[in-house]
């Protein structure tokens, strides 16, 4: 799998949102409402995040739409 900037996983009742990728390190937001967009930046190395993720779903950008409350 590949990790791309603003891709938006959802694991559990949390959506996390990669804000940021580089060849070390991954910053993401960890939201509980899409529609809000609130949430905390944390920055991690991309060996953490792929823990982080593992069980977790890759939505798709109809799916990332429906979730925040917007037409499909």
């Amino acid at each position: 799998m590949k990790l791309e900037q603003n891709q938006i996983w959802k694991q559990d009742d949390l959506y996390l949102r990669i804000v940021h990728w580089d060849r070390t390190f991954i910053v993401y937001k960890a939201m509980k409402d899409l529609a809000t967009r609130q949430g905390t930046e944390q920055q991690v190395s991309k060996k953490e995040f792929c823990r982080l993720i593992k069980g977790a779903v890759l939505l798709t950008p109809a799916e990332a739409r429906e979730a925040a409350g917007l037409e499909p």
